[in-house]
């Protein structure tokens, strides 16, 4: 579910929210994290962005792992052609044009978002973050965009079976998480004598789950549901009890200036609606045919 004609996604946006999208496209290139994508900002506050320092001047710095719809994901036209979509993405463009910078999208793993943010190569890691005190050693956390909830998923098959945390906690059954996630330290905490598996992308966890080889598996719920559309054989089967379920942009440490103006767009994409319209077209778009994942290095679908 991802990649790489942003500018379109930028287009959609702007036909449907008035703060929320820039024009025109910039430059596409690769990094050693990942691959990278920037668009020219049209619009914002260009006082702030004189204020702000960011890794490149001008510029804002994302970085995303493009597999967690309808966060951020790969949308895929009637053509084949993938485009980085999400409520995630559209906010990143929403800020930076609120700060009256360039946005660049970075796309790398879960685990390298983190990593990214913590070495500082990147200004801001949005990836569907919930606010976790554990991480706060890396990063800053924004006020929430985003009220989300955590689920256990099966398939149908298994849904009368592991049902129940008493049945999850059991050294026979299997469980995925994402590398790195929360789902990851909540599988540990409510499922601890479980064989927990961590993989890098929640696609492959989707596949495991499917085939077989794995029982059950600890995934935000939006983005189970979402995985419900295309796979219907996949059942929400326990809501896990979780004290952070909002979302908020992981900002780099030692930054005050940059995390105060996130803030201010956050509000304000709350309060004229944007935010809403972002939910809306990202949920409908990754109802459609979807990719969810890194891209190769031309750029296409792997």
């Amino acid at each position: 579910m991802k990649k790489r004609v942003l500018a379109l996604l930028l287009a959609a946006c702007t036909a449907m929210s008035f703060a929320a999208c820039s024009s025109g496209e910039d430059s596409s290139g690769s990094s050693d994290s990942g691959s990278a994508e920037s668009t020219d900002s049209g619009s914002g506050d260009s006082d702030a962005s004189t204020e702000i320092e960011t890794v490149t001047p001008g510029v804002l710095t994302v970085a995303t792992s493009p597999d967690f719809a309808p966060y951020e994901f790969y949308a895929i036209d009637e053509e084949g052609n993938p485009t980085l979509a999400g409520f995630d993405i559209a906010l990143a463009q929403y800020i930076a044009d609120y700060m009256g910078l360039e946005l660049q999208i970075v796309t790398v793993d879960f685990d390298g978002v983190l990593s990214e943010l913590q070495t500082k190569s990147v200004d801001l890691g949005m990836s569907g973050f919930a606010p976790d005190p554990d991480r706060e050693a890396i990063m800053e956390f924004s006020d929430s965009y985003y009220t989300g909830s955590q689920s256990v998923v099966t398939t149908k098959d298994n849904a009368d079976t592991y049902n129940s945390f008493e049945a999850l906690n059991n050294p026979d059954v299997t469980i995925g998480a994402q590398t790195g996630s929360i789902q990851l330290d909540l599988a540990n905490e409510n499922s601890a004598d479980a064989d927990i598996i961590s993989l890098p992308k929640v696609t492959d966890i989707i596949s495991e789950l499917l085939a077989g080889t794995m029982d059950a598996a600890y995934i935000e719920t939006d983005v189970a549901k979402s995985y419900q559309q295309n796979y219907p054989d996949l059942e929400i089967v326990l809501e896990v009890p979780y004290e952070q379920n909002g979302a908020s942009v992981g900002v780099v440490k030692d930054n005050p200036e940059l995390l105060a103006a996130v803030n201010e767009a956050i509000a304000q994409a709350l309060s004229d609606g944007s935010m809403e319209t972002f939910i809306a077209e990202a949920n409908e778009q990754a109802s459609g045919q979807t990719y969810e994942g890194l891209l190769d290095e031309n750029g296409n679908v792997q």
